[in-house]
Protein backbone atom coordinates (compact mmCIF):
# COMPACT_ATOMS: atom_id res chain seq x y z
CA UNK A 1 0.00 0.00 0.00
CA UNK A 2 1.33 3.25 -0.75
CA UNK A 3 0.29 5.76 2.16
CA UNK A 4 0.83 9.52 2.33
CA UNK A 5 1.38 10.93 5.84
CA UNK A 6 0.58 14.05 6.64
CA UNK A 7 2.10 15.06 9.96
CA UNK A 8 4.27 18.33 10.93
CA UNK A 9 5.88 16.87 14.40
CA UNK A 10 9.03 15.14 12.84
CA UNK A 11 10.00 13.19 16.03
CA UNK A 12 6.41 11.76 15.38
CA UNK A 13 6.44 10.99 11.89
CA UNK A 14 9.98 9.28 12.02
CA UNK A 15 8.07 6.90 14.15
CA UNK A 16 5.16 6.56 11.93
CA UNK A 17 6.87 6.09 8.93
CA UNK A 18 9.30 3.66 10.41
CA UNK A 19 6.60 0.96 11.61
CA UNK A 20 4.56 1.43 8.39
CA UNK A 21 7.66 0.51 6.43
CA UNK A 22 8.29 -2.50 8.21
CA UNK A 23 4.74 -3.30 7.54
CA UNK A 24 5.50 -3.42 3.96
CA UNK A 25 3.82 -0.09 3.26
CA UNK A 26 5.65 2.95 1.13
CA UNK A 27 4.80 5.81 2.76
CA UNK A 28 5.14 9.68 2.16
CA UNK A 29 5.27 12.57 4.18
CA UNK A 30 4.14 15.88 3.62
CA UNK A 31 4.68 18.64 6.19
CA UNK A 32 2.16 21.11 5.39
CA UNK A 33 -0.93 21.21 4.51
CA UNK A 34 -0.48 22.87 1.52
CA UNK A 35 2.34 20.46 0.40
CA UNK A 36 -0.07 17.84 1.18
CA UNK A 37 -2.70 19.53 -0.95
CA UNK A 38 -0.58 19.35 -4.17
CA UNK A 39 0.41 15.43 -3.43
CA UNK A 40 -3.34 14.43 -3.10
CA UNK A 41 -4.29 16.12 -6.44
CA UNK A 42 -1.13 14.92 -8.47
CA UNK A 43 -0.53 11.26 -6.51
CA UNK A 44 -2.92 8.26 -5.65
CA UNK A 45 -2.68 6.81 -2.70
CA UNK A 46 -4.37 4.18 -0.88
CA UNK A 47 -4.35 5.73 2.51
CA UNK A 48 -4.23 9.44 4.08
CA UNK A 49 -3.19 9.63 7.96
CA UNK A 50 -3.92 13.54 7.71
CA UNK A 51 -3.27 15.59 10.74
CA UNK A 52 -5.68 18.37 11.86
CA UNK A 53 -3.53 20.67 13.31
CA UNK A 54 -0.93 22.18 10.11
CA UNK A 55 0.53 24.69 9.13
CA UNK A 56 -0.54 26.80 6.21
CA UNK A 57 -3.80 24.69 5.56
CA UNK A 58 -5.35 23.17 8.46
CA UNK A 59 -6.29 18.89 8.12
CA UNK A 60 -9.78 19.79 7.73
CA UNK A 61 -9.57 21.75 4.87
CA UNK A 62 -6.50 19.60 3.31
CA UNK A 63 -9.60 16.97 3.24
CA UNK A 64 -12.61 19.37 2.07
CA UNK A 65 -10.51 19.71 -0.84
CA UNK A 66 -9.60 15.93 -1.57
CA UNK A 67 -13.40 15.42 -1.08
CA UNK A 68 -14.40 18.15 -3.69
CA UNK A 69 -11.83 16.25 -5.85
CA UNK A 70 -14.59 13.51 -5.55
CA UNK A 71 -11.43 10.86 -4.08
CA UNK A 72 -12.84 8.21 -2.44
CA UNK A 73 -9.71 7.50 -0.92
CA UNK A 74 -9.47 6.74 3.00
CA UNK A 75 -8.30 8.93 5.44
CA UNK A 76 -7.52 8.63 9.07
CA UNK A 77 -7.75 12.08 10.63
CA UNK A 78 -5.07 12.52 13.71
CA UNK A 79 -5.98 15.30 16.30
CA UNK A 80 -4.83 16.12 19.47
CA UNK A 81 -8.15 17.69 20.62
CA UNK A 82 -10.66 14.69 21.12
CA UNK A 83 -13.54 17.43 21.26
CA UNK A 84 -16.89 16.19 20.12
CA UNK A 85 -17.53 18.99 17.60
CA UNK A 86 -14.11 19.01 15.75
CA UNK A 87 -14.47 14.93 15.36
CA UNK A 88 -18.19 15.68 14.39
CA UNK A 89 -16.35 18.04 11.53
CA UNK A 90 -13.97 15.91 10.34
CA UNK A 91 -16.23 12.93 9.82
CA UNK A 92 -18.57 15.35 8.30
CA UNK A 93 -16.08 16.45 6.06
CA UNK A 94 -15.62 12.97 4.77
CA UNK A 95 -12.66 11.07 7.27
CA UNK A 96 -13.22 7.74 7.65
CA UNK A 97 -11.69 7.68 10.86
CA UNK A 98 -9.80 9.27 13.57
CA UNK A 99 -7.27 8.59 16.01
CA UNK A 100 -6.39 10.94 19.28
CA UNK A 101 -3.05 12.03 20.14
CA UNK A 102 -1.40 10.60 21.82
CA UNK A 103 -1.33 6.97 20.54
CA UNK A 104 0.32 3.96 20.53
CA UNK A 105 1.76 2.88 17.12
CA UNK A 106 0.40 -0.41 17.59
CA UNK A 107 -2.78 0.89 17.36
CA UNK A 108 -2.11 3.32 14.31
CA UNK A 109 -1.02 -0.10 12.53
CA UNK A 110 -4.80 -1.80 14.01
CA UNK A 111 -6.42 1.47 12.64
CA UNK A 112 -4.46 1.19 9.05
CA UNK A 113 -4.82 -2.34 8.62
CA UNK A 114 -8.82 -1.98 9.37
CA UNK A 115 -9.14 0.57 6.78
CA UNK A 116 -7.36 -1.31 4.11
CA UNK A 117 -9.66 -4.33 5.00
CA UNK A 118 -12.75 -2.29 4.84
CA UNK A 119 -11.72 -0.40 1.50
CA UNK A 120 -11.18 -3.91 -0.28
CA UNK A 121 -14.17 -5.45 1.35
CA UNK A 122 -16.78 -2.59 -0.24
CA UNK A 123 -14.75 -3.49 -3.34
CA UNK A 124 -15.73 -7.20 -2.95
CA UNK A 125 -13.03 -8.90 -1.30
CA UNK A 126 -10.29 -8.30 1.35
CA UNK A 127 -8.05 -10.71 -0.11
CA UNK A 128 -6.26 -10.79 -4.06
CA UNK A 129 -6.83 -14.03 -5.63
CA UNK A 130 -4.76 -14.77 -8.60
CA UNK A 131 -4.91 -18.92 -9.70
CA UNK A 132 -3.56 -20.77 -6.78
CA UNK A 133 -2.15 -17.54 -5.12
CA UNK A 134 -3.76 -15.43 -2.44
CA UNK A 135 -2.34 -12.02 -1.24
CA UNK A 136 -4.26 -11.10 2.46
CA UNK A 137 -4.39 -7.33 1.70
CA UNK A 138 -5.30 -6.63 5.64
CA UNK A 139 -2.72 -9.46 6.99
CA UNK A 140 0.34 -8.14 4.69
CA UNK A 141 1.35 -11.83 3.58
CA UNK A 142 1.14 -13.94 0.14
CA UNK A 143 -0.24 -17.28 0.20
CA UNK A 144 -0.17 -20.22 -2.27
CA UNK A 145 -2.56 -23.56 -1.70
CA UNK A 146 -3.19 -21.64 1.15
CA UNK A 147 -0.03 -21.76 2.30
CA UNK A 148 2.33 -18.72 3.58
CA UNK A 149 5.16 -18.26 1.17
CA UNK A 150 8.15 -16.64 1.74
CA UNK A 151 8.98 -13.12 1.13
CA UNK A 152 10.61 -10.15 1.68
CA UNK A 153 8.34 -6.84 2.15
CA UNK A 154 9.68 -5.23 -0.79
CA UNK A 155 8.92 -8.61 -2.79
CA UNK A 156 5.69 -8.34 -0.87
CA UNK A 157 4.83 -4.95 -1.94
CA UNK A 158 6.13 -5.77 -5.68
CA UNK A 159 3.55 -8.70 -5.95
CA UNK A 160 0.73 -6.85 -4.32
CA UNK A 161 1.25 -4.23 -7.46
CA UNK A 162 1.69 -6.46 -10.28
CA UNK A 163 -1.87 -7.89 -8.58
CA UNK A 164 -3.69 -5.60 -8.03
CA UNK A 165 -3.28 -3.92 -11.11
CA UNK A 166 -3.69 -7.53 -13.16
CA UNK A 167 -3.65 -7.50 -16.70
CA UNK A 168 -1.89 -4.05 -17.04
CA UNK A 169 1.11 -3.39 -17.62
CA UNK A 170 3.00 -1.75 -14.69
CA UNK A 171 6.16 0.58 -15.68
CA UNK A 172 9.21 0.44 -13.79
CA UNK A 173 9.01 3.65 -12.27
CA UNK A 174 5.34 3.00 -10.93
CA UNK A 175 7.24 -0.18 -9.19
CA UNK A 176 9.92 2.09 -7.81
CA UNK A 177 7.04 5.10 -6.34
CA UNK A 178 5.24 1.76 -4.92
CA UNK A 179 8.08 0.60 -3.37
CA UNK A 180 10.05 3.83 -1.98
CA UNK A 181 8.98 7.00 -0.27
CA UNK A 182 9.96 10.62 -1.45
CA UNK A 183 13.00 10.78 0.42
CA UNK A 184 14.42 7.23 -0.52
CA UNK A 185 16.90 7.22 -3.51
CA UNK A 186 16.48 4.01 -5.57
CA UNK A 187 17.63 3.09 -8.93
CA UNK A 188 15.15 1.20 -11.19
CA UNK A 189 17.60 -1.65 -11.58
CA UNK A 190 16.70 -2.49 -8.14
CA UNK A 191 12.84 -3.17 -9.96
CA UNK A 192 14.70 -6.23 -11.99
CA UNK A 193 16.09 -7.44 -8.97
CA UNK A 194 12.86 -7.87 -7.00
CA UNK A 195 11.12 -9.15 -10.40
CA UNK A 196 13.84 -12.43 -11.32
CA UNK A 197 13.45 -12.61 -7.06
CA UNK A 198 9.95 -13.28 -7.40
CA UNK A 199 9.82 -15.11 -10.44
CA UNK A 200 11.98 -17.83 -8.76
CA UNK A 201 9.36 -18.33 -5.69
CA UNK A 202 6.53 -18.17 -7.74
CA UNK A 203 8.44 -20.84 -10.30
CA UNK A 204 5.61 -23.73 -8.64
CA UNK A 205 2.63 -21.46 -8.55
CA UNK A 206 1.70 -21.37 -12.30
CA UNK A 207 1.64 -17.59 -12.21
CA UNK A 208 4.12 -15.76 -14.49
CA UNK A 209 5.52 -12.15 -14.38
CA UNK A 210 5.73 -11.30 -17.86
CA UNK A 211 8.19 -8.42 -19.68
CA UNK A 212 6.93 -6.53 -21.68
CA UNK A 213 9.92 -4.77 -23.76
CA UNK A 214 10.10 -1.07 -23.45
CA UNK A 215 7.39 -0.65 -21.14
CA UNK A 216 7.83 -2.71 -17.74
CA UNK A 217 5.95 -6.30 -16.28
CA UNK A 218 2.28 -7.37 -16.24
CA UNK A 219 0.91 -10.60 -14.70
CA UNK A 220 -2.34 -11.75 -17.33
CA UNK A 221 -5.51 -11.98 -16.13
CA UNK A 222 -6.38 -15.59 -15.02
CA UNK A 223 -7.92 -17.64 -18.37
CA UNK A 224 -12.25 -17.37 -18.00
CA UNK A 225 -11.79 -14.17 -16.23
CA UNK A 226 -13.78 -10.94 -17.24
CA UNK A 227 -11.85 -8.16 -18.90
CA UNK A 228 -12.42 -4.54 -18.50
Amino acid sequence: MRILLVEDDMMLAEAVMRALTQSAHSVDCARDGAEADRALATEKYDLVLLDVGLPQIDGFEVLRRLRARRSTVPVLMLTVNDALEDLVTGLDLGADDYLTKPFRLSELEARVRALIRRAHSSAGSSDLVHGRLRLDMAGRRLYLDDQPMDLSLRELAVIELLLLREGKVVTKQQIVDHLYGWEDVSSSNVVEVFIHRLRKKLESSGVTITTVRGMGYLIEKPSGSGGD
